[in-house]
């Protein structure tokens, strides 16, 4: 299969690209090495991924038009998983037309590059942000999600809509997968796993919002791997799944588990709560495991130890 992948020099993205090379499928890339973080430490993901097979890389943005159409005439894709994005859900309270301007308009550019080229299936990278401050646990497929309290989060929703129109209209297959919070080697260092382990491992101290009750549903990067890759295989016309653990944990359990495998304590900077954070993320992933056969095989505790593996080792170069 001829799979572009947005976002390809990035956490998942990386990760998904060497499985795909690994598996014998032709792989191209769309990254714009941007500066939300190290561009060297995405080129490292791509050095990596090169590591594992032939693959095309362009430099490029997915808000340009001529760029991605270029990609689009060159390679012809027949399948495109869409993870390029403006993460995170604080950045995105203080650059909000930027989040507009890369998770709305790009994914619209992308689509209207689908249509004209007649794409096979389209793979979008949704966010377990946009459930928002959820009445009720664990999060459904079918739950409401008109009440986005952050612009990442609203940016999201927006590009799920604009696939299901572009299904609607033009027959193009699409999945949209809502991540919870997916960890594991090369996550950004701006995520609080690799955050935190970064300043305990040199004694300083971590910002530590709330009381700690807050839980999120950490999902290891292989099993969100699974799920992509099952997503690639699944066929339908619109299609909504979640990908999570469905085990949350609070944040006084993850530093723990952190001060555990690292063999120190944490000093905590207590802060208050943060605008835009929710109080718990919570997957219900009764419908991928149904459609998908997505059942994740790791638990917290052995996700953090294979972190905390790949940090020491990087941590040695």
């Amino acid at each position: 299969m001829r799979i572009l992948v947005t976002g390809g020099a990035g956490f998942i993205g990386s990760h998904l690209c060497e499985r795909l090379v690994r598996m014998g499928h032709q792989v191209a890339i769309l990254d714009d090495l941007n500066d939300f973080y190290s561009p060297e430490l995405k080129r490292a993901n791509l050095a990596a991924v090169q590591a594992a097979g032939r693959v095309e890389i362009h430099i490029g943005d997915i808000r340009d038009t001529a760029a991605v159409e270029q990609v689009f005439s060159g390679f012809r894709p027949e399948t495109v998983c869409h993870l390029a994005a403006r993460a995170g859900v604080r950045p995105s309270l203080e650059q909000p037309l930027l989040y507009e301007e890369t998770n709305v308009r790009g994914t619209l550019v992308l689509l209207e590059a689908a249509r004209k080229h007649g794409l096979g299936k389209f793979v979008f990278a949704s966010s377990s942000s946009i459930y928002g401050a959820a009445n009720r646990t664990p999060f459904r497929e079918d739950d409401n999600t008109n009440w986005p309290v952050s612009p990442y989060a609203a940016t999201k929703i927006a590009g799920e809509k604009l696939c299901y129109t572009y299904s609607h209209l033009y027959g193009i297959p699409v999945i949209c997968l809502r991540f919870f919070t997916v960890y594991g080697p090369r996550q950004r260092p701006d995520l609080a796993i690799h955050k935190f382990t970064r300043l305990m491992a040199a004694g300083r101290p971590i910002p530590f919002f709330g009381d700690g009750s807050t839980g999120r549903d950490y999902t290891y990067i292989d099993d969100i791997l699974a799920g992509l890759l099952a997503a690639l295989d699944y066929d339908c016309r619109y299609e909504i799944f979640n990908l999570g653990n469905s085990h949350p944990v609070t944040l006084t359990e993850m530093v723990a588990e952190l001060e555990q495998a690292l063999g120190r304590k944490a000093i905590l900077d207590r802060q208050p709560e943060q605008p835009g954070d929710v109080p718990i993320t919570f997957a219900d992933i009764s419908k991928a495991e149904r459609l998908l056969g997505y059942r994740p095989q790791t638990p917290f505790r052995e996700g953090i130890q294979r972190f905390i593996a790949w940090f020491r080792d990087l941590s040695t170069l």
